[in-house]
């Protein structure tokens, strides 16, 4: 018999515009979520985890993954405090484990984190998506931002496009886009103006793909040997979206990247996010066997689809659409959870949140959504999820019987 992944839904506390009761009404069973008011890297208050997760179990939820306890940029960049920063994460990992929450998704993007020009850009339905055009960014790091050297990240003809696309982009039109990179999206640790973009990309000024990753080793080193001691399962986020922006340097884009992370670490405690929205921006990310090849290190999933276009851009797809094969990323997750059962393993349960949905319905009318996390385009989502899983479930037994 075919075991189901744990449903989640992500929350952003008691201000989220999604009530603990609309997700419940979804069929999740589990919550994925951050104090998000600390966001400055100081340790995280045992009473403040303990009242977020008394919200969650008052509305018939299960907290099951903290998404995320953020990783100071003092620790990314390898600057004289990081160690006292790390030293505040290791007591926000014990306070987590106190309140008996075991996994932890973090992740270790410079400057940004997920990166969107666009955040309504038009479906053939109606609904709206999230989008990267590649020459809007580009138009936008060469000819508003002017950061120094981005000539050098960009081909002739990628520079002759974003020329080209300056010369039409309207004033509101920059704007929009400046504000959709820079000021703040759903789970951004900083918000910056274009001073402070500048300022807070120059700490990054040289520093290669190497460079980053032995930043990220050094903080594993650190915390991983207290994340086996309490118990708890630490789970990397990728790079979103996969490849290089602004100049900075990436480092979980690609399989090759999650080997060389997971042998920074080698142990249960160190594993992985597997977004496949993230990945899937990356042509030559094979998803299913990145899912059979790191199966055990997968802690967390987040399953999303987007579609892939020749100049780099994309927008995020409908969960069983766009240019990844997310049912054949479903069944080799099914069948790592059958593996973890036979072996007996306690942490044999993935769970799973439906990511990035569409805005859609009732939802293109509300006042306050925050991008990619609206009720009813998840909603769809994690239906399509549970679809697949159960068919595959009747599918296998109909095959024994």
């Amino acid at each position: 018999m075919v075991s189901m992944m744990k449903e989640c839904f992500r929350w952003y506390g008691p201000n989220d515009p999604v009530p603990l009761a609309h997700i419940a009404q979804a069929g999740a069973t589990g919550i994925v979520t951050a104090l998000h008011s600390v966001y400055d890297g100081s340790p995280w208050p045992e009473e403040d985890l303990r009242r977020h997760k008394g919200l969650i179990e008052a509305g018939g939820l299960e907290w099951a993954v903290v998404e995320s306890i953020p990783v100071h940029n003092s620790i990314k960049i390898a600057s004289p405090e990081r160690d006292r920063y790390i030293g505040w994460y290791k007591d926000s990992l014990r306070a987590v484990a106190k309140v008996g929450v075991e996994t932890i998704c973090y992740n270790f993007m410079p400057v940004l984190d997920w990166t969107r020009t666009e955040l309504k850009h038009p479906m053939p339905n109606g609904a709206l998506a999230l989008r990267f055009d590649a020459v809007d960014f580009a138009a936008y790091d060469l000819f508003i931002l002017k950061r120094p050297g981005a000539e050098g990240d960009y081909a002739p003809e990628k520079i002759a496009a974003a020329e080209a696309r300056m010369a039409e982009m309207s004033e509101e039109r920059a704007a929009r886009i400046e504000r959709n990179l820079i000021a703040g999206l759903p789970a951004s640790e900083r918000q910056y103006d274009r001073a402070l973009l500048l300022r807070a990309l120059a700490d990054y000024e040289g520093m290669t793909p190497d460079d980053l990753h032995g930043h990220l080793a050094y903080f594993l080193r650190e915390i991983v040997p207290v994340a086996e001691e309490l118990g708890l399962r630490l789970c990397i986020h990728p790079d979103d979206p996969a490849f290089p922006l602004f100049g900075l340097p990436r480092i979980v884009s690609t399989a090759a990247d999650a080997r060389r992370l997971l042998a920074a670490a080698d142990s249960p405690a160190n594993g992985l996010t597997f977004c496949t929205g993230s990945y899937g921006t990356r042509e030559e990310n094979d998803l299913p066997a990145m899912v059979r090849e790191f199966g055990p290190r997968i802690h967390f999933a987040h399953l999303r689809n987007v579609t892939r276009e020749p100049d780099g851009s994309f927008h995020e797809a409908d969960h069983l659409g766009g240019s990844s094969d997310l049912p054949a990323v479903i069944i080799a997750l099914l069948d790592e959870q059958a593996r973890r059962q036979a072996e007996g393993r306690a942490d044999w349960q993935i769970p799973l949140r439906p990511d990035h949905g569409h805005l859609m319905a009732d939802d293109l009318v509300k006042e306050r959504i925050n991008p990619g996390y609206s009720l009813i385009g998840r909603l769809r989502g994690l239906g399509e999820i549970r679809g697949v899983m159960h068919g595959v479930a009747t599918e296998r037994r109909l095959n024994a019987a």
